[in-house]
């Protein structure tokens, strides 16, 4: 049975959907409709990141989202084209600058690429990652959301995924959380990304959901 579809973005028309609304707006980015993707470019030294290890505090990357009190299922497409060491970009969800999921793949230039996810509670972000060869590379990712437990997983080719992370969120199981897709610099400017596309399915609250 087909899940009920809370949003469908294609990147058909000029115009986002209404559904969608910009946190840290890029000051360049467009929707090419020949191509049907949202394509933006980074502003300088943008980055989600709460005290672990740097001791830093950054909130201010580029978040294109909905918001949504219902248990789902967030996929997109995307391909970045890397400037500088750790620009990165893919899909978000997040309650509040302290409490916050990120997936994508980071660039570091000299040495194999960081596949992985970023999870953020009590205002303390941990990385888990995997290494990867290429950086200019189509990537799938998605996150499910099922209470106050996210599911996240890549895809080469969007029809076998893998699971990247489980993870607990410290938030109320049916309070309404942001959920979109992000792209940041953490140290350069310029970074291209073009996104094919941002769909979320209603899930039910059974786990076994996130995996069907």
């Amino acid at each position: 049975m087909a899940k009920p579809v809370l949003l469908e973005e294609k990147f058909e028309s000029k115009e986002l959907n209404s559904l969608l609304q910009w946190r840290y707006e890029p000051k360049k980015w467009f929707i090419d409709t020949a191509s049907s993707q949202l394509v933006l470019v980074t502003d300088p030294e943008t980055d989600f990141w709460q005290k672990t290890h740097y001791g830093f505090e950054n909130d201010n990357g580029h978040f294109l989202y909905t918001k949504t009190d219902k248990n789902f299922r967030m996929t997109t497409k995307v391909k970045a084209l890397p400037n500088a060491k750790y620009d990165h970009a893919g899909l978000m969800i997040r309650h509040s600058k302290n409490t916050w999921v990120k997936t994508s793949l980071e660039y570091i230039t000299t040495s194999l690429s960081k596949l992985g996810a970023v999870v953020t509670n009590q205002g303390y972000s941990d990385w888990s990652t995997q290494y990867v060869k290429d950086k200019e590379i189509d990537l799938y990712f998605r996150i499910s959301r099922i209470a106050s437990n996210c599911y996240i997983d890549f895809s080469w080719d969007g029809e076998e995924w893998m699971q990247m992370r489980i993870a607990h969120l410290d938030i109320p199981d049916d309070v309404p959380i942001s959920a979109g897709l992000f792209a940041c610099s953490p140290q350069g400017k310029d970074q291209s990304v073009r996104f094919d596309f941002l769909t979320i399915e209603e899930l039910s609250s059974d786990p076994k959901e996130a995996y069907l």
